[in-house]
């Protein structure tokens, strides 16, 4: 078991907000976010409809409707094409943790969160989920890139965990207790695909966290 001691600051009950906000993205880039959504949403439809092997890069710019020479522009192999997805999950999990009252405990927060972040319908009927977690973490030139994108999301994460118990974002512990947040999220998403989603997610999650044993 894993214990990590998450120290509060005390600095209210109000959500934390995360890191500084951003500009919004120009029309063009938000374009190009929209068109690598489109490519990642076919190819994650087709591998877990016919396998990763059966499907080609041909098959995945039709489903998207765009050239091959569009789809390589955004992404240099197949199994980048599934980037955006592999990341979309994670990051919603950070930005509902954002939101959450600062002085709940953290395990009670990331549950929360989690919770908020897996609430649509594709965890509600999970069956192309589930499919495509499988492909995700059996391929290994994809599972790779999730393991490199839960990475760059443990990143993203620190600046919440360092609002919320007031440490900074570089120091050990916020880093440490951002990888473990990442991991567990990982490994309860690996474990209730492999039960082909009869288990509620929520409930692996919930076992996942309270298997940390987080100190508040």
């Amino acid at each position: 078991m894993t214990t990590v001691r998450a120290t509060k600051s005390g600095t209210g009950d109000a959500g934390t907000g995360g890191s500084a906000a951003r500009g919004r993205p120009s029309l063009t880039e938000r374009r190009r976010e929209a068109t690598r959504y489109e490519i990642a949403e076919a190819a994650a439809a087709l591998f877990a409809e016919r396998g990763y092997e059966a499907t080609t890069v041909d098959d995945i710019a039709r489903a998207a409707g765009i050239s091959l020479r569009t789809f390589y522009r955004y992404c240099p192999t197949k199994e980048d094409a599934l980037t955006p997805v592999l990341t979309a999950g994670v990051a919603e999990l950070v930005e509902q943790l954002a939101l959450r009252p600062a002085a709940e405990p953290v395990t009670r927060a990331v549950q929360a969160a989690f919770a908020a972040s897996t609430a649509g319908a594709r965890y509600a009927e999970p069956g192309r989920t589930v499919r495509l977690i499988q492909v995700m973490s059996g391929v290994p030139a994809i599972r790779m890139r999730w393991l490199a994108a839960a990475r760059a999301m443990q990143d993203r994460l620190a600046p919440v965990l360092a609002a919320r118990t007031g440490r900074p974002e570089s120091d050990l512990e916020t880093r440490l207790l951002a990888a473990v947040l990442i991991d567990a999220v990982t490994v309860a998403l690996e474990h209730w695909a492999a039960g082909d989603g009869r288990e509620p997610l929520t409930d692996v999650s919930a076992r996942a966290l309270a298997l940390l044993r987080l100190e508040t």
